[in-house]
């Protein structure tokens, strides 16, 4: 019999999870990506959500899922030195378009402190196009946890899309406010 591994375990629980909110009309499901890099034999999974009333590209999350060769590698490799090389990378990007003024960055990080801590690795990334005024920027946040999550913390990876729900829910109101 087949046995999936963390990889595929983390992404049903993640898909499951965000399919849910979706049904019920929490967010909307906007994009989903499952890629097999045969030249690195590396898999990465993706699903991209926002709120079903706000507009594509004004404010939105990703929840991206990687597994490296050395990981699918120690665990189908029974008995490998390298079992706790075993489970996935999990990094989460938020988008929010918004005016390119200071107060708007420090409330970006404001809201995400709150919501996933101090300590947290969160960094903010602008694109913006030179040439166009009223200057807008796409901010792109990312969270990165900056270690791998093993399939016995499968039950974070629920309650992490909940967090993510809640930086949603909490950007959208100051900028609905602000």
């Amino acid at each position: 019999m087949f046995d999936p591994a963390a990889f595929d375990n983390m992404k049903v629980v993640i898909e499951g999870a965000l399919y849910d909110k979706d049904l019920d009309g929490e967010i909307a499901i906007t994009d989903r990506n499952d890629i097999f890099n045969i030249a690195k034999m590396s898999r990465m999974f993706n699903i991209y959500f926002s709120f079903p009333e706000i507009a594509e590209g004004i404010l939105s999350a990703k929840i991206e899922l990687e597994a490296r060769f050395d990981n699918l590698a120690a665990e189908l490799l029974s008995g490998s030195v390298s079992e706790k090389l075993a489970g996935c990378y999990v990094t989460l990007q938020f988008f929010i378009e918004h005016e390119d003024e200071i107060n708007q960055y420090q409330a970006v990080q404001k809201i995400f402190s709150g919501v996933w801590g101090e300590l947290r690795k969160i960094t903010q990334t602008i694109e913006y196009n030179p040439l166009a005024k009223p200057q807008k920027v796409k901010n792109v946040v990312t969270i990165d946890f900056e270690r791998l999550i093993r399939e016995e913390q499968m039950d974070d990876l629920v309650e992490m899309t909940e967090f993510m729900l809640t930086t949603l829910i909490d950007l959208k109101t100051y900028f609905s406010n602000g």
